[in-house]
């Protein structure tokens, strides 16, 4: 019992705070930010994968519609065409999936760099003992603090 007493009496004496830090990362302008320019540099390759898929479809729909009616060689032909397209699109949507995620993934660590040394800089500039992040299994809307942190990060530049 006196060892419980002693260790409220300790832990009373620490400055605890906890941060959200996926609410910092998509909530700030920093985060908004790296969202857009990820959208802009990629909003081309996304728009040809469309009009490929939109053109394969057509294709099926030829096939499916007019196959029956096609002698064998011209729907033979044009269900190489659709194969060939499929894995032409196919390829070309791997690699954009992988091209983006290399990108999120650079861009992310940098972001994540920027809000870390925030929550130092806040956390020093306000004198806490201990600031946690995910995963905790609860904290009290005492402790909380991703609020001001994500004001400070916000005005930051």
């Amino acid at each position: 019992m006196l060892l419980m007493v002693f260790s409220n009496g300790v832990m009373a004496e620490f400055k605890i705070g906890y941060v959200n830090f996926g609410k910092l990362m998509e909530q700030s302008k920093q985060g908004e930010s790296v969202r857009k320019s990820l959208e802009a540099e990629f909003r081309g390759r996304d728009q040809e994968l469309s009009v490929s898929r939109d053109a394969i479809l057509k294709l099926e729909e030829k096939l499916k519609s007019d196959g029956s009616i096609m002698s064998e060689a011209n729907r033979v032909k044009l269900e190489r065409d659709i194969l060939s397209k499929k894995r032409d699109h196919n390829r070309q949507r791997d690699e954009y999936r992988e091209d983006i995620n290399i990108r999120r993934n650079e861009e992310v660590a940098s972001l994540q760099k920027k809000v870390y040394e925030v929550i130092k800089q806040y956390s020093e500039k306000n004198q806490f003992d201990l600031v946690l992040t995910q995963p905790v299994l609860y904290a009290s809307p005492n402790v909380e603090i991703t609020d001001q942190v994500l004001a400070e990060l916000n005005s930051a530049n």
